[in-house]
């Protein structure tokens, strides 16, 4: 299985929603929040080609996006593929 992080915040619903659709799937992943540590939000966005919005997802190497992204990734049926690499 691929390493699974997250850049989250703790008032952002759509950050719930993405967690919520990983843990429903069994994925372990790392959260990094944004509002406890705010230096870390700078590097999200060098990561993420400059989105300044959480949550940014990356999935290995892979920069999968937001929550919209992943709930694609995972309607399309390409989720599974790209977290067991």
């Amino acid at each position: 299985m691929q390493p699974v992080e997250i850049y989250t915040s703790p008032l952002c619903g759509f950050c719930h929603a993405a967690k919520r659709l990983l843990k429903q799937k069994g994925v372990t992943f790392s959260e990094i929040n944004v509002l406890a540590q705010p230096a870390r939000k700078s590097e999200m966005m060098k990561r993420a080609h400059g989105r300044h919005t959480v949550p940014q997802i990356f999935i290995g190497k892979t920069h999968v996006g937001g929550c919209d992204d992943l709930y694609a990734m995972e309607q399309a049926g390409r989720l599974d593929a790209l977290l067991k690499g």
